[in-house]
């Protein structure tokens, strides 16, 4: 069964092509040509999953300055320049510097050579979109303008797989930048790593970080009806495979939970939520604590990543991960293999569903390791085949930073104790490769995903001003 998204905002790109209009009444089939190119464009990254606002084609410097309002207005995520042939810098600068988006300038000629033979001047200026290139690389540097570009030809597969990189990355930027995080509960007692300064969200990623109580759970986990809680298990039974461990009661007061869940980030408008409570003697706030983790799983699947133990930056992580396409689960080291060189890795939920290897499993527990409170737990291991680690780490000037390692998910043997663990082989020794990750200053927690994510990692770390390391 595949769950339902919860909606995110599209990425908006803005696009705006050019040429100098100088070339038209000495060449007149050139602007027809440029024209037919640009529409091309358009078209094509509308298929990149985002709204396109295509502010049309630009001929000088009144007319750039014309588009740069619009697309000032538009509130884009993205601008795209797109160089058909030359064009002088100031008709692009204004853009750049009045958007407040990342520019990303596109050179894409027609096709891959030109008919050196037949060609005359007129022909040769629509592959021209080269030459203009180093003077807009120039003049943003000098007006201390960030800038990205991407050369080929128009049906050019490589260059729309780099095109496509930097679009999804200025998705992650947008998502973050718009982002509202819940943060429910307190630290688990001790861990020093995972304690993030809030202040540190909004100053290095944007967003919002909505700080909540588990007693705004509790309330809406009272208003949740019997029919809530019939639906939300037979959801249950579609997605999950229930072990025979799975004690009927906890089944149904982890789906109560999960419906009150729902309406918790419905409420407060959630895009990821880090949590945890200790609570103790069985109490309400500890029942709920342990409850979670059906909940939390089913909305990390449908796009509002949930991380246990009040771990803020693995939840932006996973959200990350998630808007990449690579799904996120929360993890942290399991163990070792020596033997077969593989680095265990895991946690006790929440997971995402989505990037399971077989339908996953939901177990019963008498004992959550380390917490409180007993219940249900995901178990599953992470679709074979190239994975990424992702985190984020807090340098200790206050700085974030991403932290990367790809992988490949492989088969072996698992403990099955209500865990989501994978084993991962990073192609060199695991105690080796643990040392290097760890001495990175990445927190103990971190997001695996599907997908070798490195380049599309880089990507959003260049338009959001983060250090990236990759191990």
């Amino acid at each position: 069964m595949t769950l339902e998204r919860i909606p995110a905002r599209p990425t908006r790109v803005g696009l705006v092509a050019g040429g100098l209009g100088a070339y038209w009444p000495q060449f007149p089939d050139l602007l027809p040509q440029l024209e037919r190119s640009s529409a091309r464009v358009s078209e094509r990254m509308g298929t990149l999953g985002c709204e396109v606002v295509d502010v049309g084609f630009i001929s000088d410097a009144q007319q750039g300055a014309a588009a740069a309002e619009r697309l000032r207005e538009a509130g884009c995520d993205l601008i795209v320049g797109f160089l058909t042939t030359y064009m002088t810098a100031t008709m692009l600068l204004p853009i750049a510097q009045r958007s407040g988006a990342p520019v990303l300038l596109i050179n894409l000629q027609p096709s891959e050579s030109m008919d050196h033979e037949t060609f005359d001047t007129g022909q040769w200026l629509a592959y021209c979109g080269a030459c203009p290139l180093p003077e807009m690389a120039n003049t943003f540097t000098r007006a201390g303008i960030p800038f990205r570009s991407v050369s080929g030809y128009l049906e050019d597969e490589r260059a729309w797989a780099r095109i496509e990189r930097w679009v999804k990355a200025a998705g992650v930027r947008a998502t973050l930048r718009n982002g509202r995080h819940g943060l429910m509960g307190h630290l688990y007692p001790g861990m020093l790593d995972v304690a993030t300064d809030l202040t540190l969200v909004p100053v290095n990623l944007g967003g919002h970080v909505e700080v909540l109580e588990f007693d705004d759970l509790r309330v809406r986990v009272e208003k949740v009806t019997d029919t809530q809680v019939k639906e939300r298990m037979e959801l249950a039974r579609e997605v999950f495979e229930l072990a025979d461990t799975v004690v009927p009661e906890d089944f149904e007061w982890a789906a109560r939970v999960s419906a009150g869940l729902d309406q918790l980030v419905a409420d407060f408008e959630l895009d990821s939520l880090a949590y945890y409570h200790r609570g103790l003697d069985g109490e309400i706030h500890e029942r709920l604590g342990a409850g979670m983790i059906l909940g939390s799983s089913l909305l990390t699947a449908r796009g509002v990543p949930a991380a246990g133990e009040y771990e803020l930056r693995t939840s932006l992580a996973m959200l990350i991960m998630d808007r990449l396409g690579g799904g996120g689960s929360f993890t942290e080291l399991q163990a070792l293999d020596f033997l077969r060189g593989h680095v265990e890795m895991g946690h006790d939920g929440p997971a995402h569903l989505a990037i399971s290897s077989r339908k996953p499993l939901l177990r019963g527990l008498g004992v959550f390791h380390g917490k409180r409170g007993w219940g249900v737990s995901v178990e599953f291991d992470v679709a074979h085949g190239p994975v990424t680690a992702f985190g984020l780490l807090q340098r200790r000037d206050g700085r974030f930073g991403f932290v990367v390692s790809e992988g490949e998910t492989v088969d072996g043997p698992h403990l099955k104790i209500g865990n989501t663990t994978s084993r991962v082989d990073f192609g060199r020794d695991p105690g080796e490769w643990t040392d290097d990750w760890s001495a990175t200053g990445i927190s103990h927690h971190w997001s695996l995903g599907i997908g070798h994510r490195a380049a599309e990692l880089r990507a959003v770390a260049d338009l959001m001003g983060v250090e990236l390391i990759e191990v």
